[in-house]
């Protein structure tokens, strides 16, 4: 099997060999073709802002912020301009060279809102930081506004296979996931895409749903792997926690099926050890969300991820269009 190439045409048996391949053969096989795209000592760091919080009409099982589960999150309004810019500011002085804003939302719609939005990203590329925003679903001309603004990524996960994606969320089908993305992609802006382990899924859910990952007529430029964070009230609160060695496999399989990408370490950092982060990094893992929430979810500290990066001799990874001064558009 031919791995560090760029395909199009991954099927699920690929994808699953991969995975079950002795761990220490998996991992040799992820850095080398690491190594081959990317710094090999080099992680982005991006910091998250909940912009709009709860009250969201979508049905996710592991969503604290779902207005269906009583959850202990309370529903905030859209996030002023000037509160958005200060947390930029603050995140860009620690070190974040990507800033990503998430709403709430089912689904984004036009008007004061949608403005504002507009408003925050030209404010945080005009710090010289990359922006990125998840809203929910977009049309295409919502797309078109938000690259016009200077939006540099869009996130919309997958979250888990076709087959699986039922037992997750009713309120939307994976087909409008899909939609979106190819909005998010004809507009110009790159995409963030991923998905949650630990939900119940299997094994071969994972290996499926990074196969219609790989398998987009171009990769997703950002792939967030998260470990499901339990939240009390929701329905998979009572799950188990994901043992560190899956994680490592989900980070380095998807290295190799999609070469070129950012893997990105994302949500359930706080349930691994050093040593588990570090070796999901050999496995291919080159960004991090950096800040102590993602959203509503508890994070690693700054100081502990700049001592950890620091013993590792990991530096942080910034954009050429940053590092020339351009503007993150």
């Amino acid at each position: 099997m031919d791995t560090g190439i760029l395909r199009h045409d991954w099927t699920p048996a690929e994808a699953r060999a991969l995975h079950d391949l002795p761990l220490t053969e998996l991992v040799f096989r992820a850095q080398s073709v690491h190594r081959r795209f990317h710094v090999a000592n080099e992680v982005q760091l991006c910091t998250l802002l909940s912009i709009k919080t709860g009250g969201c009409p979508e049905d996710c099982a592991y969503c604290p912020q779902s207005a269906h589960y009583e959850a202990g999150v309370d529903k905030e309004p859209l996030l002023e301009l000037d509160k958005v810019l200060a947390a930029a500011r603050e995140a860009k002085a620690a070190g974040a060279t990507r800033f990503c804003m998430g709403a709430a939302w089912r689904e984004a719609r036009d008007g004061e809102s949608f403005d504002r939005v507009c408003d925050m990203i030209r404010g945080v590329s005009d710090l010289g930081m990359e922006t990125c925003v998840t809203l929910g679903m977009l049309t295409a001309s919502q797309a078109a506004r938000l690259k016009s603004a200077g939006l540099v990524a869009y996130n919309h996960n997958l979250d888990t296979s076709r087959e699986y994606y039922g037992k997750i969320i009713t309120t939307r089908s994976y087909d409008e996931r899909l939609e979106t993305l190819r909005h998010v992609r004809q507009a110009g802006i790159t995409i963030c895409c991923g998905g949650i382990i630990g939900m119940g899924e299997s094994i071969d859910d994972r290996c499926a749903m990074l196969v219609e990952l790989a398998n987009l007529a171009v990769h997703p430029e950002s792939v967030p792997i998260n470990a499901l964070v339990t939240a009390p009230g929701t329905p998979l609160a009572d799950r188990p926690p994901v043992e560190p060695f899956e994680f490592v496999r989900v980070i380095a399989t998807a290295r190799l099926l999609m070469p070129a990408s950012l893997v990105r370490l994302s949500a359930g950092r706080t349930g691994l050890s050093d040593e588990a982060q570090a070796l999901c990094m050999l496995a291919g893992a080159n960004s991090i969300f950096f800040g102590e929430k993602l959203l509503t979810t508890g994070n690693p500290d700054c100081d502990h991820d700049r001592e950890l990066l620091g013993a590792l001799g990991v530096e942080s990874l910034v954009p050429s269009h940053l590092r020339s001064g351009d503007r993150a558009a």
